[in-house]
């Protein structure tokens, strides 16, 4: 029998969401009605009985229809779009979700808090340090859901169990999508509201929204509406209650599940999410649960609660962008939300019914339709919002937004000897020019910027200046004199030594010149000196009154990445000339903008920029050629590998220097090789394994001494959060080692007195990572300013 199909696009009684939603017929709804076409062949080949389609777009609901059957057995009913649904996971976004961002906004809670803070029961077995954050976006590492092996029964029952579980996976390491964290964080919102978490949500959550016929426990009145799912154990068809063993056994209310609602009223709070929160929620806390909240380094992207892009997000549909968000539910239920266009797509269905269907790739097939059929139109303000999350967000997953090409970037040497020199020339005169360079100053025929310019035209060579390692990049020492260039016989003044007025330029030879150039590879790292070297000569260029041109060079490490901890304010050194993350994703030119605005120095400044550099671009899509930056830097895996292991440097710990492979190895003479590489493997740290090594250096930390420790193998630089690296090792060697590893020269480099502080507690290093977040974001704020390159 051909299931009956119900048009109900405008139904008489149906007063439609809350917050100015209106319902009409759409132009487009000639184009709308192959989504008829989707459900009912669904239907004819038993993957559902029925489903009850809403969708929305700007503002008003512009499709909302049933088909087919409620329910098959054990009689027939035909199916009604005010139809009540067990929601069972959406439930988590629906209900748990905004209750804890309720309890965030009104500074309850913190996202970055320890669930044991709240709930001391929590911590046992090692899961002291898990956050509500991690929670939310399901990277806590606990099991997908409760034993149901053994019998038991009562909220109070799942609660204990719930907190005494082991985690699956290191937490941070990777998504699980769990249950259990929502039934805990159920249990967050009860403890803290001091309410009932059916009586919460009914209170903060639906009432406020008039969700109606939205509750956990529907009443028997509610019956012949409610869509049955399966038979239970006792060969009864459940029919109001949940569906979902583990919250059946709970009572029936859950953070995980056992909510009941309508489209109807679903539709009202995907249209308060999409007005900026309809006085449930701030139009800020909205945001923050509906963009990527997941590590950084994370392949599945997840919003606190919602998904956005992970094995879970097929009922995106193939046309609706990254940046929209949404969930599913096990019975067949299914909501996907995008901003950007201002559309919301609500598909119903009790696809287990009576004996268990699927609806996976039936959500897809609508989503699809739905965004091809819809005028989805982009405000030129909400396509900047969806360019930021799929193109180059900071915390998505590198993975996600970079790519190896084959790229041919010019540099701002080469850009400078392709347009003659005219960024150098100033009017009839030669111009007087010094250079700050070394061995990376090279254009793309491997032409030393030093020769280049001692044959410009318009120009006179009359200083270098050579900053740490000399202009050969060969000194490995703080002893470096001032010498002449052999080719060219221009003198060569030193701007390294052991004192900060060695590491400064004289102002009397700037004082004879009319231009200072910069030219250097960076490395990418805050306590890379070169940088310190730039600010140094902004400042000198400023008091003297002469321009500084910085000719722009590749980020080596890309420029889409920013991670670390940011430095404190007001410890300004050599190795940390202003307040930036450790991997801070900036271009040496980019660096110069920002030092010279943000720390007042107000030199006459010009970069000359790239041609061909993208953001997502590691140093080999360049098509340049490698010059190692520094003696022991001497590999792009070593570049990758260094924000994170140079943090140990300052310590009592031999990062490979002296050997073939400089921070690729770690070591010491206490260190128990495989002891500390399986430590740290279990960790699961992204993008990065560890094999025991014993290696002797031949300078530096142990010269000369048999060392034990650990080759670190990258594995995939896209997944690798090189400063969160780092802490992971220290937190290592401390537990480890807690009377040989000296923490306390950490700092040095580290210049953050919160990380080193809860690293010497001995907190979670993920926990660590999440903590800097915050001033990421500020930073980042700041940075876009002096971008130059997308």
């Amino acid at each position: 029998m051909r299931a009956l199909t119900i048009a109900l696009l405008c139904i008489e009684g149906f007063h439609g969401p809350a917050l100015a939603m209106t319902q009409r017929a759409p132009t487009s709804l000639a184009r709308l009605t192959v989504v008829d076409a989707i459900i009912q062949r669904a239907i004819e080949e038993h993957q559902i009985p029925g489903a009850v389609v809403l969708i929305g777009h700007d503002g008003r609901v512009v499709y909302r229809k049933a088909y087919g059957n409620r329910a098959l057995e054990p009689r027939r009913e035909q199916m009604t779009v005010d139809t009540v649904f067990d929601l069972a996971s959406l439930t988590k976004v629906i209900a748990t979700t905004p209750s804890v961002m309720q309890l965030v906004q009104t500074g309850r809670v913190r996202l970055n808090d320890p669930v044991a803070k709240y709930l001391p029961e929590f911590a046992q077995n090692g899961k002291e340090d898990i956050t509500i954050r991690q929670l939310l976006t399901h990277y806590g590492g606990l099991a997908p859901d409760l034993d149901l092996k053994t019998p038991w029964l009562g909220k109070d029952t799942a609660y204990k169990m719930a907190f005494a579980e082991t985690t699956e996976t290191p937490p941070g390491a990777g998504l699980v999508y769990s249950d259990i964290g929502f039934i805990v964080l159920g249990a967050l919102v009860e403890k803290v509201s001091g309410e009932n978490l059916e009586h919460y949500t009914e209170k903060h959550v639906f009432a406020p929204l008039k969700m109606t016929h939205t509750r956990y426990l529907p009443p028997k009145s509610w019956s012949p509406k409610i869509a049955p799912t399966q038979f239970d154990e006792h060969n009864h068809m459940l029919r109001g209650e949940v569906h979902d063993p583990t919250a059946l056994r709970m009572g029936g209310v859950a953070g995980h599940a056992g909510l009941f609602s309508t489209a109807d009223d679903l539709a009202k709070y995907a249209q308060a999410l999409l007005n900026g929160g309809g006085g449930i929620l701030t139009p800020l806390m909205v945001e923050k649960m509906t963009t990527p909240e997941q590590p950084p380094t994370a392949t599945g992207v997840r919003g606190f609660g919602w998904d956005i892009d992970s094995p879970f997000s097929s009922n995106r549909g193939d046309l609706l962008p990254v940046g929209s968000y949404g969930h599913t539910g096990f019975t067949g239920t299914s909501i996907w939300i995008d901003p950007t266009t201002k559309t919301y797509i609500i598909l119903l269905t009790n696809a287990v019914h009576p004996r268990g269907g699927n609806a996976i790739a039936l959500r897809s097939k609508v989503a699809t339709a739905v965004a091809a059929a819809l005028p989805l139109t982009v405000e030129e303000k909400e396509r900047l919002r969806w360019e930021s999350i799929t193109g180059y967000n900071e915390a998505q997953s590198a993975g996600r937004k970079l790519a190896a090409r084959n790229g041919d970037v010019k540099t701002g040497l080469d850009l400078l000897e392709a347009h003659g020199f005219d960024g150098l020339k100033s009017g009839e005169a030669k111009r007087k020019i010094g250079l700050v360079t070394n061995q990376t100053g090279v254009d793309s025929d491997g032409r030393r910027t030093i020769d280049v310019l001692a044959q410009a035209p318009g120009v006179s060579l009359e200083a270098i200046f050579s900053p740490e390692h000399g202009v050969t990049g060969a000194v490995d020492t703080t002893v470096i004199g001032n010498s002449k260039d052999d080719a060219t016989g221009v003198p060569v003044y030193s701007v390294y030594g052991a004192t900060d007025a060695a590491r400064r330029p004289s102002l009397e030879v700037l004082k004879g010149l009319d231009a200072i150039v910069f030219d250097i590879q960076d490395a990418g790292a805050r306590f890379y000196t070169y940088e310190t070297t730039l600010g140094y000569f902004l400042e000198a260029a400023a008091k003297v009154g002469i321009e500084m041109i910085v000719l722009d060079r590749p980020n080596p490490i890309t420029g889409s990445m920013v991670q670390g901890p940011v430095s404190d304010a007001g410890h300004e050194s050599f190795t940390n000339y202003f307040s930036l993350p450790v991997r801070h994703g900036m271009t040496i030119g980019e660096l110069a903008q920002m030092f010279n605005v943000e720390r007042g120095i107000g030199a006459k400044l010009k970069v000359i920029p790239m041609d061909g550099w993208m953001r997502g671009d590691w140093y080999d899509s360049t098509g340049l050629t490698w010059v190692n930056p520094s003696p022991n830097l001497r590999s792009l895996r070593e570049a990758a590998l260094y924000p994170g292991v140079a943090l140990i440097e300052g310590t009592n710990v031999s990062v490979g220097r002296g050997t073939d492979t400089p921070f690729e190895w770690i070591g010491a003479p206490w260190i128990k090789a495989r002891q500390l590489a399986e430590y740290l493997n279990a960790r699961v740290i992204s993008g990065v394994r560890f094999v025991p090594v014993s290696f002797t250096p031949s300078s530096s930390n142990y010269s000369g001494q048999v060392c034990q420790g650990v080759s670190i193998v990258l594995l995939d630089r896209n997944t690798l959060d090189g400063p969160e690296l780092g802490i992971e090792l220290a937190s290592a060697l401390h537990k480890l080692y807690p009377n040989d590893f000296k923490m306390e020269r950490m700092m040095e480099l580290l210049v953050n007195q919160t990380t080193y502080e809860a690293f010497a507690a001995g907190q979670d290093p993920r926990r660590i990572a999440e903590g800097w977040r915050e001033a990421l974001g500020k930073f980042e704020e700041m940075r876009a300013k002096y971008l130059l390159y997308k």
